[in-house]
């Protein structure tokens, strides 16, 4: 298994472990989503995590990204699945606010053009103004 990474953008701060174990990356995601006002879990190289990471920086958002790689997927999705009580996402990239899962780019673009996101971000103390 490759290596995973959770970067803060603009914070510059980037965690690389060497060979995480499953158990150790399950244990440090469900600890960024509970620490964390919003981070966005993406598959490194996904048009569409690119998407909303660059939906999230242009709305003011500074987003705690947990990366991975593509064979990491399944094992992910699972702990997702298991962080959200069964909550069903079933592809990448997942969005948590305040500790809840938001859904992938289908639901984060529906949310933002429904004009409810900015207040979603406001109450999760992920953006102030």
């Amino acid at each position: 298994m490759s290596s995973s990474s959770a970067t803060k953008n603009g914070g510059g701060s980037t965690s690389r472990g060497s060979q995480p174990s499953e158990s150790n990356m399950n244990t440090r995601l469900a600890n960024l989503v509970a620490e964390n006002a919003i981070i966005v879990v993406a598959t490194r190289g996904c048009c569409m995590c690119l998407v909303v990471k660059h939906l999230l920086l242009g709305l003011g958002v500074n987003p705690t990204i947990f990366e991975i790689d593509a064979e990491e997927e399944a094992a992910v999705l699972e702990e997702l699945s298991r962080i959200d009580g069964g909550g069903g996402q079933e592809k990448l990239p997942a969005v948590f606010v305040g500790g809840k899962l938001l859904g992938g780019v289908e639901r984060v673009m529906e949310t933002h053009i429904s004009g409810e996101l900015v207040p979603l971000l406001k109450k999760a103390g992920a953006l102030w103004l």
